[in-house]
């Protein structure tokens, strides 16, 4: 290759329509690949909302709760070897003690009245709209009691026994 007078290197030989770097159209990105991206955003994004937990919590939680608290009466119930009852409403359940001939609410937690969750319903057999459960001296319950709650598409049901076992199911 001759070499310029001025002593300078040839030109480099590039296709007309390319730039450095070698790729037609300039800098940019193509079509295809911002729709890649965008695309994989979109599923990225919907991968993290359904794996976010409901804000009310989960119906199972309020099951949870309940069944431990039952047991926690039917313990009461022993140790303080007097009976102890859960009444259960469509607003929500509490504990009674029988004290002096008479039910009187319980007022230690976590045997307080509490309110059902964020949109739980309790279906309750009862026509009064209210189910009660006494556990004796000896933590035998009066009558087994079943409680399905319910939220949406889900159910939970919590069984106690007459012998004071509590379960959970679903």
């Amino acid at each position: 290759m001759p070499i310029s007078a001025a002593g300078s290197n040839p030109p480099s030989r590039r296709r007309p329509g390319t730039g450095a770097s070698g790729r037609r159209g300039g800098n940019g990105f193509t079509l295809v690949e911002l729709m890649i991206v965008i695309t994989l955003i979109g599923l990225a994004s919907a991968a993290v909302v359904l794996a976010l937990p409901d804000p009310r919590g989960r119906l199972r939680d309020d099951a949870e709760r309940f069944a431990a608290r039952a047991r926690a009466a039917h313990d009461l119930a022993i140790v303080e070897g007097r009976s102890v009852s859960i009444w259960v409403s469509d607003g929500g359940y509490g504990f009674d003690r029988r004290e002096a001939g008479a039910w009187s609410p319980v007022g230690e937690k976590p045997l307080l009245v509490t309110r059902w969750g964020a949109d739980v319903r309790p279906v309750i057999a009862s026509p009064s709209g209210r189910e009660r459960v006494i556990f004796d001296s000896t933590g035998l319950g009066n009558v087994p009691m079943t409680i399905r709650l319910q939220r949406g598409g889900d159910n939970a049901t919590v069984r106690i026994a007459i012998d004071g076992s509590v379960a959970i199911d679903g």
